[in-house]
């Protein structure tokens, strides 16, 4: 038996043992008889080497990870078959590890795009009458300096306790994942945002009992990651850059980036 019947045959296995429909069987067909052409010898004949050389092939013709990881998946499924029908002695895929898919890089902002950010929200920070929205303006302010200053996951920063900005201090401790406390630092435009924050914060009488520095009426007593999440699109767009491209996950990251470029050692960085 030839490799073209070899295939059909494990075609057939598929559509009647295994239900596959019908674009899975083309796309199985196709990826196999591609191979099959691209080896000497056929598909069902190869050994590891042959195999890996048409991957190595694939690859060089610019197939995508994805792709090469696809036709790497049939072609470990036909060989099974063979196996399991005594039609091989051996797999040969069994020592092939699968392409590494290329992870997409993650969304970051330009040290422009971020002063643009931190500049209009202290622009409407000191721009907005004392209502509630003066009140919304400063807190985001607060939230989006604090952010920028300490990379703080974002769970941390909206649980942050009250205290941190009553002691003025250039570092303060936080817990996070796992119990684990570290020390991070507050420039001193994210202290100067916070003072301004507390003192209007103050002027609430609904919020002076609260532990929270940025305290809400909401299950957990502060501000939701999802509040925050809205708001912080807003002041992109008012920023004159694409909501789409933020959240408060990217502004942490641009933290940790912008470190890194201005010479920053990694681990610290990561810690």
């Amino acid at each position: 038996m030839n490799s073209a019947a070899r295939i059909e045959a494990f075609l057939e296995m598929m559509s009647a043992e295994r239900g596959a429909a019908e674009n899975t069987l083309s796309s199985y067909r196709r990826d196999l008889e591609d191979a099959s052409e691209a080896i000497k010898g056929g598909l069902a004949r190869a050994g590891s080497a042959d195999i890996r050389a048409y991957l190595d092939d694939i690859a060089a013709r610019g197939f995508a990870p994805t792709s090469q990881a696809r036709k790497l998946s049939a072609i470990r499924q036909f060989f099974k078959f063979l196996y399991a029908e005594g039609l091989r002695g051996d797999d040969p895929t069994g020592t092939l590890d699968s392409p590494r898919k290329g992870r997409p890089l993650p969304k970051t902002m330009s040290e422009a795009e971020t002063g643009r950010l931190l500049d209009r929200a202290a622009q409407e920070a000191g721009e907005s009458e004392p209502d509630g929205d003066r009140l919304a303006a400063l807190r985001l302010h607060a939230l989006v300096e604090v952010l920028y200053a300490t990379g703080l996951r974002v769970s941390e920063l909206v649980g942050l306790p009250v205290t941190v900005a009553l002691r003025d201090d250039r570092f303060f401790m936080v817990r996070g994942k796992g119990d684990k406390e570290r020390m991070v630092p507050l420039s001193a435009k994210a202290r100067a945002a916070m003072r301004a924050w507390l003192a209007a914060r103050a002027e609430r009488p609904a919020f002076a009992e609260s532990p929270f520095l940025f305290p809400a009426s909401s299950d957990s007593g502060h501000l939701s990651r999802q509040v925050f999440a809205r708001d912080l699109k807003g002041l992109a767009a008012r920023s004159g850059i694409a909501s789409a491209k933020i959240s408060p996950h990217v502004l942490r990251h641009a933290f940790a980036s912008h470190l890194l470029q201005n010479g920053a050692d990694l681990r610290a960085v990561q810690q």
